[in-house]
């Protein structure tokens, strides 16, 4: 029987075709870059090209990771939204800074964000939440995200409720809802070579963006 490692290792990576990238061509910030990156991977038809990474720190030190869906892309920074009583929430008010990651596989792309993470005005948080469907209005109403769940007819029940409540108010919003723009002091462009000699591209925010090359 083949012991696990011996399998693993024979499981190709770095199978992405990545288009083509000159790093002294790069525009002046990495927002304008990144656009260009994630726009290049939908119109490759990248499955789920939104998906990104967040990665927080937990009130006891330990970095905690999930996966979740790009909101929007901004001069500001980078978009997504939670519930400000999600575990993601909870850890946000604690410690704001985070880092996002993108991988496109089949471009054999990665970007890495760091920086603050900035709960945005009340209204805009708002109009994020009413631009949801109406079952994602309702689940994130009936919200108690990680909490223990004892009997899951609870979350039928709570949906249920709330998609009544959303249904009658169409203008309602979840107190709790919260737009959340990560402001970068930092993201790197990553691109892939089968030989391992990875290009690599750092945006470093001081008074203005400084752009490095860096060893792979």
């Amino acid at each position: 029987m083949t012991d696990l490692r011996t399998r693993l290792r024979a499981v190709p990576t770095l199978t992405g075709t990545p288009p083509q990238f000159d790093p002294e061509q790069a525009p002046d910030t990495p927002h304008d870059l990144f656009v260009d990156w994630l726009l290049t991977a939908v119109d490759h038809q990248v499955p789920e090209p939104l998906a990104v990474t967040l990665s927080t720190v937990r009130a006891d030190g330990r970095p905690n990771a999930r996966v979740l869906i790009l909101k929007d892309v901004t001069a500001e920074g980078w978009q997504f939204s939670s519930t400000s009583t999600s575990a993601k929430g909870t850890e946000l008010a604690g410690t704001p800074y985070a880092a996002l990651t993108f991988y496109w596989i089949p471009l054999g792309r990665q970007v890495r964000i760091l920086g603050r993470a900035e709960p945005a005005a009340p209204e805009d948080s708002a109009r994020d939440f009413l631009g949801r469907p109406v079952s994602s209005r309702a689940m994130a109403s009936a919200a108690r995200q990680s909490d223990v769940l004892d009997d899951p007819a609870e979350i039928d029940a709570a949906v249920a409720e709330q998609t009544e409540r959303v249904t009658a108010d169409p203008g309602l919003v979840a107190p709790n809802w919260t737009l959340y723009t990560l402001q970068p002091d930092e993201v790197e462009f990553w691109q892939a070579d089968p030989d391992r000699r990875h290009v690599r591209l750092r945006y470093r925010l001081t008074d203005t963006w400084t752009k490095e090359r860096l060893w792979p």
